[in-house]
């Protein structure tokens, strides 16, 4: 693969780019940032940068009709018009100043396109517009100009409530406290969104003064730790099945603090039920679940994993604790799905020894929650790790498992233990949706894989080792953030009730907890081999 040499503050910096994409995503992919204020297609004449060597594409129109004689006599190109063609060297110029927010590339982002009579309408009154995933790990957002359809810019960053507990159990208990906890815990997560609304300000030429909507979607015990209403009751099995109304009394505060207009309309679409919250109810519109075939399953791998099964006439939707380890946290070794990250593993056998793709190219730093899919697939494959997920003895220390040749990696017994779990309760849940449909592993036409988690998948090692159902490769869609594009979706639907309804008549909600098999077919999940129905 050719490569961009970037000068930065920190000195020079090498990327891996595979040719096609524009300069500006190429960074954005290795979390190096350049300003933008118009979504990358070359009206803002803030993205600049220097060609210092290297074969490229021509200056574009926009490039000529913006840029002085003397800045294209230097080699001033505008990074989101520029597609490097071989290896190349760029200098930014006016870099924007460092951030916690990671810019969200192109790739890091479900494709969605509004149409255009949802543009006129909503447009007219609402400038712009922001959509908002509230993940227990991570939050995302992207700012819209709403008139033209155009996504002007996304960030990503960790949610801070995670000082409070890596799980939503924890942080629920945590705000049960007391008042004073609890409110402590919202304006964690109220704030973050505004420091990345300020961040987009600052470095996208972005107005806050034109954004008139935003809503958000998340798990439940995110809303209602936001909206600091109803989280106590989440506590209580009596209310897993029950809605949960995170309505917050009001929003013009978090207005206020975020620089925004306090009559704002800020939307925080309800959940279903219990902890099937309302970022499932975005995966479902975002992927057309219900319009599409009956044996449609939808995985959405998070901290909090919910799934969700359509047989033609009703969606069974039910919730599974994954733990962080999707994420890449809680490893040893593991870092989310960012620049850095190993998100690929490949053994070979001559030589013998490991190959990993980093996201973004450069130096690992980690590895992602895909990454660990195929460590560990690759590791059953030779016989060094047992379907239990013990090592054989003689194929390594019982207590870590190295990557050959990246000693600095080390995945450890309790790792592979994190995964397994996590494993499990996707499996468990999985099989009981698919037992109560009576659907079987021939039935299934569609396995939409959805969040961050998934983008990167290699899905037959995520098959062989039961984390996914043994149907043809073709039948399964990486489907990337789909909670984020189903939330886009919202944002410029005038009709987004509507959608919303005719999910929720469609949906019947399953309490695992209360599933008298869900217990046996978890520890039958905690092996590493493929999914199947019965025991």
């Amino acid at each position: 693969m050719p490569v961009l040499r970037v000068h930065t503050e920190d000195g020079e910096r090498e990327i891996l780019f595979t040719p096609g994409n524009s300069l500006r995503d190429i960074l954005a992919a290795g979390c190096i940032q350049v300003r933008s204020g118009c979504g990358g297609v070359g009206s803002c004449g803030l993205c600049l940068v220097r060609i210092e060597a290297g074969a490229v594409n021509d200056r574009t129109e926009q490039e000529l009709s913006r840029l002085r004689p003397e800045e294209l006599r230097a080699g001033v190109r505008f990074a989101c018009q520029v597609k490097p063609l071989e290896d190349i060297r760029v200098t930014i110029l006016h870099p924007p100043p460092h951030s916690l927010w990671r810019p969200l590339s192109r790739d890091d982002l479900a494709r969605f396109h509004p149409p255009l009579e949802a543009r006129r309408a909503t447009g007219k009154k609402t400038p712009f517009g922001v959509a908002v995933d509230l993940g227990t790990t991570h939050i995302r957002l992207t700012l819209w100009d709403m008139g033209n359809g155009v996504r002007l810019a996304g960030r990503s960053g960790l949610n801070p409530q995670a000082s409070s507990g890596s799980d939503v159990m924890t942080r629920l208990t945590a705000a049960c406290a007391s008042p004073e906890r609890a409110r402590e815990i919202a304006m964690q997560a109220r704030e973050a969104i505004g420091e990345a609304l300020s961040d987009i300000a600052n470095k996208e030429g972005c107005c806050p003064a034109k954004i008139g909507r935003i809503v958000i979607v998340g798990n439940s015990a995110m809303l209602t730790l936001l909206a600091e209403r109803n989280y106590e009751l989440l506590l209580k099995p009596a209310y897993w099945t029950s809605v949960i109304d995170c309505r917050p009394e009001e929003t013009s505060s978090w207005c206020a603090s975020w620089g925004l207009k306090p009559a704002l309309e800020v939307e925080l679409v309800q959940p279903l039920a219990g902890f099937v919250g309302s970022d499932l109810l975005a995966c479902v519109l975002a992927t057309r679940l219900i319009h599409g075939p009956a044996g449609a399953l939808l995985i959405d791998f998070g901290t909090n994993s919910e799934i969700a099964l359509w047989d033609g006439k009703t969606i069974r939707v039910t919730s599974a604790a994954g733990g962080p380890a999707f994420e890449g946290c809680g490893v040893s070794c593991g870092m989310p799905a960012e620049p850095g990250a190993v998100f690929r593993v490949e053994q070979h056998p001559h030589p013998p020894g490991f190959s990993c793709e980093v996201i973004g190219g450069g130096e690992a730093l980690g590895i992602c929650g895909s990454g660990l899919v195929d460590i560990i697939a690759i590791l059953r494959k030779a016989g060094k790790l047992n379907s239990a997920g013990r090592v054989v003895r003689g194929a390594g220390n019982d207590s870590e498992v190295f990557m050959a040749g990246r000693e600095e990696l080390i995945l450890k017994k309790r790792d592979i233990d994190a995964f397994q779990r996590a494993k499990a309760a996707i499996g468990a849940g999985t099989k009981c949706l698919m037992e109560m449909a009576g659907i079987g592993m021939e039935d299934l036409r569609r396995v939409c894989v959805c969040g961050a988690f998934g983008r990167f998948l290699n899905v037959p090692n995520a098959q062989a080792i039961g984390l996914l159902p043994g149907i043809a490769a073709d039948k399964v869609e990486l489907c990337g953030n789909s909670a984020l594009a189903g939330c886009e979706f919202l944002l410029f639907s005038m009709e987004s009730g509507n959608s919303l309804e005719e999910v929720r008549n469609k949906t019947q909600i399953v309490n695992l907890a209360q599933a008298p098999e869900f217990e046996e077919l978890f520890v039958e999940n905690l092996y590493l081999r493929p999914l199947r129905l019965g025991m």
